[in-house]
């Protein structure tokens, strides 16, 4: 009953305003300021009515009739288009104004930020731990599914929501990137160019590097040569999670199916999520001869067409790494011997 009247009373006042009487009253209460006295925030749910958009917004303290938003609306003609999410409304916003802000959905955005080579579990446990995204996680991509990239998102949207987007962002950029692709690649399908852009996304960090680091693994797969790299056998040991120091030499030796010192070809999944610019690299490397690559102490490497050219860069990198081991010796010593002599 009490429904029944509020709708007449909203009636009435759609009427008084269209014939004119008492219009300019009730246009200047739609028009005047809200009673907040701050920024307020607002969650409005997915396919609450406008009567109970009101009464949120009367909780909240940004209206002072809910009777004259729910009027609003209806002169604005706007009912089925109020849209759900997390509104800022600023001090001074007018019922009028209000309106508006939700009609046109302008919600506040939340982001999320994948790092590029992170494996699929690791990414899961950065989604896991948004506080702004709600709902249990369900989906379970596969090794290499998902595209590392920076996601927009509104409070309220799911877990799986912001998965699945994952899922299906790194399927568009991979079929696009397919079509694409250079000629003659040893590589015949898009899960095979994923597997082999996850190898070159955790071979380097500079980006300007991978259509090169690509150029080699490419190289060494039209020769069949085996990739040997460091990366595959630490994903063969610990699905991917840091071993926190080097590789052993028992390590290198180990059979697993995918240490790629020890077997011929790609591993049987990717090793982490490749971002974009490694995918690209892999279906458009660099045109060059290089085989190898070594450290070359500035966090890029060297790369080499001979056997001969790469042991001398190897060589190199070893003296840097002797350098650097021995530096804070020598710090030390030079430390002590500038104390002043005790007394």
């Amino acid at each position: 009953m009490r429904s029944f009247f509020v709708f007449i009373f909203v009636l009435a006042i759609i009427a008084v305003v269209a014939a004119g009487g008492g219009a300019f009253v009730v246009r200047q209460e739609m028009m005047r300021p809200g009673p907040h006295a701050g920024d307020v925030t607002v969650l409005l749910k997915e396919g609450a009515s406008v009567k109970a958009i009101a009464e949120q917004l009367e909780d909240a303290g940004v209206l002072r009739q809910p009777i004259l938003f729910v009027a609003a609306v209806r002169l604005k003609g706007v009912d089925s288009v109020l849209k759900a999410g997390e509104y800022r409304i600023p001090v001074g916003t007018s019922v009028w104004e209000l309106v508006d802000l939700i009609v046109a959905g302008k919600s506040i955005l939340h982001y999320l930020t994948v790092a590029e080579g992170l494996t699929t579990s690791q990414t899961l446990k950065v989604v896991v731990e948004n506080e702004e995204l709600t709902g249990e996680l369900t989906l379970s991509p596969g090794e290499g599914e998902l595209l590392p990239e920076t996601y927009a998102f509104t409070r309220g949207e799911t877990r799986d929501q912001i998965v699945a987007r994952m899922m299906k962002a790194q399927k568009t950029l991979i079929d696009s990137a397919w079509n694409d692709r250079a000629l003659e690649l040893p590589i015949s399908t898009r899960e095979e160019a994923v597997i082999l852009a996850s190898i070159v996304e955790k071979e380097t960090g500079v980006a300007s590097e991978r259509p090169r680091i690509a150029a080699v693994f490419v190289n060494r797969l039209k020769r069949g040569m085996r990739l040997e790299s460091d990366p595959t056998i630490i994903y063969g040991l610990t699905r991917g999670e840091p071993l926190g120091r080097g590789l052993r030499v028992s390590e290198i030796k180990k059979e697993t199916p995918y240490n790629t010192y020890r077997i011929s070809g790609l591993p049987p999944t990717p090793i982490a999520n490749p971002g974009r610019d490694s995918i690209l690299a892999v279906l458009n490397p660099a045109d060059t001869n290089d085989l190898f690559f070594v450290a070359d102490g500035s966090g890029g490497h060297a790369f080499a067409e001979t056997l001969a050219e790469h042991n001398r860069n190897v060589a190199e990198w070893r003296r840097i790494e002797k350098e650097r081991r021995s530096a804070p010796a020598k710090s030390a010593i030079k430390s002590e011997a500038d104390k002043e002599p005790a007394n």
